[in-house]
Parts: structure tokens; C-alpha cells; sequence
């Protein structure tokens, strides 16, 4: 199982409150994404703009990245999501809840890190 078998293609770069979710990328008008604002730099930064409060620190997978090569990667970086690249845009993104969600409903993931350090 390869990320673009579980991303979320229409991925939400809006108001994340609105949508329940817990982070969201932040992009400039053409697209390029600029960083991730998440609950946590919500709640623990100050600013007027996704902008000002964003983590400029951005981890990515292009969509045939393995389940195990993400999972390895959050449990690394101690992040919650991936964000999926395609050539230059931004095609979906693999949060924990996704990889979660695949092995509850019984898809094949053998993953070798496991699932508690995500």
C-alpha cells in the first residue's frame, strides 16, 4: 500500500475549525505550499495570518512513497501529517488518522515502525 492508495485528495487549505481537522497546508496564490498551520500553532502562536503563525518546516512524500517509508517519517519528526507532492503541486495529505483509518478497516499495512510511535 503506497500513499496515494490512502491520502485525501481535496485537501482542505481553509479555516481548519470549520472542517475538523487538525492542521491545514498554507499556500500562495499559485499553489506552492508555504508551510502547515496546525492546532497547536493555533493555540500557541500569535498572529493576524496563516502566515504568521504557520510551521515553515514542511515534510513530503510523492504518491508512491510506501506506508512504512510515511509512517517512519512521522515517527521520526514526531509530526502528525505528510503532505503529498505531486511534480509542483500539492496532490494530497497523509495524516495519522489516514493510516489508522486503513488498518481498521482491514487493508494490508504491514508496517515495520510501529503504530504507537506515530
Amino acid at each position: 500500500m503506497i500513499a496515494k492508495d490512502i491520502m485525501t485528495e481535496r485537501v482542505i487549505t481553509a479555516p481548519v475549525m470549520t472542517n475538523q481537522i487538525s492542521g491545514v497546508p498554507v499556500v500562495d496564490g499559485a499553489g506552492k505550499v508555504l508551510g502547515v498551520v496546525s492546532e497547536a500553532d493555533v493555540l500557541a502562536k500569535q498572529g493576524k495570518s496563516a502566515r504568521d503563525i504557520m510551521s515553515p518546516d514542511i515534510f513530503t512524500v510523492r504518491a508512491d512513497a510506501s506506508l512504512e517509508e510515511i509512517a517512519a517519517l512521522m515517527s521520526r519528526h514526531k509530526i502528525k501529517r505528510v503532505l503529498v507532492v505531486g511534480e509542483k503541486e500539492l496532490a494530497g495529505i497523509v495524516s495519522r488518522a489516514d493510516i489508522i483509518r486503513a488498518i481498521a478497516l482491514g487493508d494490508y499495512v504491514p508496517l515495520q515502525s510501529p503504530v504507537y510511535d506515530l
